[in-house]
């Protein structure tokens, strides 16, 4: 029966196949090379003058996209070619082995999708996907949440979060004060020439990935592998329980690729960052260089229960920085030698454009009905933390 029905779909929808292929990551052993086969819904580009209709238009087509279940695409990397099935979503995911000469290489080496099953008659479905080969020069990997740590999501309110998941565009979705300057920072480190690479996870569904890469390069935020969630396995997927399992499960797989780098970790206080990156620096003693967490829920509640948190992280011989703004943040890596101090200019710089309303600036983030506005908060439990510490 579902044969069948999957049959008059495909007579009746007769969007043409494509594959998607994910940014992702690797080392000089293996890359993991991650994609989608779909029907191509047509997406537009994004541009600054859409209008709402056609910004809804775009998020409907994401989220109706028609995947090829159990599709076989052939990826290509170097001399190696390696046939993938796709699960029942068209999501494909794997480790391949890499040749030799290819893993000599650092940074991003393109991987070659091409749809071998079902077979298109006529017409080659082929496509590009890029790994990140961590260079010789990295000192460290910074891991970040997306929503409501680099971009504005509000997903503390559900229905301001809808309305700008499915009103917005790359173009017009806010990031936070800073950030983008804060990350470059992070990338270039403290000599400047580090290219330490930066990673995404985010519990947003593969659907809006085209949206997040347009957003951080529009934005001038360092490209980096994205490890979004497939949504239509499970809708139950936002209970925080399983956010949690799935985000220390993308973290320590990330890790594991890098196991002789020490890492960043960058969230915020509206769901489980705080709890999740604990669990990881208990995993990875002495592996974690500093967790920093946005406060963008600023309730004593949310606030107690993240300072709780703090003598657990400083056991382990790592910090935890609560964070009203990005600056506060950047502060506290430069004190730790994380970044070069003369960055911090660049970063106070774009916060104040970000957070200004002229033409041309990206506007000022919105602050959640009910949220106190007093004075930035910094918990830091480094064991050289005094009360000097940094402010925002």
């Amino acid at each position: 029966m579902n044969d069948w029905l999957n049959r008059a779909h495909r007579f009746l929808d007769r969007d043409p196949w494509t594959v998607a292929g994910y940014r992702s990551f690797g080392n000089a052993q293996r890359v993991l090379v991650r994609g989608r086969a779909m029907e191509n819904e047509g997406i537009t580009a994004a541009t600054d003058t859409d209008s709402l209709w056609r910004n809804l238009v775009n998020s409907y087509r994401r989220i109706e996209a028609d995947p090829l279940p159990n599709a076989v695409v052939r990826a290509t990397i170097g001399e190696a070619s390696v046939e993938i099935t796709a699960d029942d979503e068209g999501f494909f995911s794997k480790w391949i082995e890499l040749p030799a000469a290819i893993g000599a290489r650092a940074g991003w080496v393109p991987v070659t999708l091409e749809l071998v099953a079902p077979a298109s008659p006529g017409v080659k479905v082929e496509t590009e996907a890029q790994v990140l080969l961590a260079p010789p020069s990295a000192r460290f990997i910074t891991i970040s949440d997306m929503d409501d740590t680099v971009l504005q999501s509000h997903v503390t309110s559900l229905v301001q979060a809808f309305r700008t998941v499915l009103l917005g565009n790359a173009r017009t979705r806010l990031p936070f004060p800073g950030v983008a300057a804060f990350y470059r920072a992070l990338h270039a480190g403290v000599s400047g020439a580090e290219q330490n690479p930066i990673f995404y996870v985010s519990s947003s569904p593969w659907n809006l990935y085209d949206l997040l890469v347009d957003f951080l390069e529009h934005q001038g935020i360092p490209a980096g592998p994205l490890t979004l969630r497939d949504w239509d396995v499970d809708r139950s997927a936002l209970g925080s329980g399983r956010l949690h399992r799935y985000k220390d499960s993308a973290i320590r797989e990330i890790m594991g690729a890098y196991p002789a780098l020490p890492v960043i970790l960058v969230g915020d206080s509206s769901q489980r960052d705080p709890e999740i990156y604990r669990d990881v620096v208990r995993e990875f003693p002495e592996r974690v260089l500093a967790i920093y967490i946005r406060d963008v829920q600023r309730t004593e509640e949310r606030r107690a229960a993240i300072a709780s948190l703090v003598a657990e992280v400083e056991a382990q011989k790592s910090v935890l920085v609560l964070a009203d703004d990005t600056v506060a943040a950047a502060r506290h890596a430069v004190e730790q030698g994380f970044i070069h101090p003369d960055s911090l200019a660049e970063i106070g710089g774009e916060k104040r454009m970000d957070e200004a309303t002229t033409p041309g600036k990206v506007g000022k983030p919105v602050v959640e009905a009910g949220a106190k506005t007093d004075t930035p908060v910094i918990v830091d439990a480094s064991p050289t933390a005094t009360g000097d510490g940094p402010a925002a």
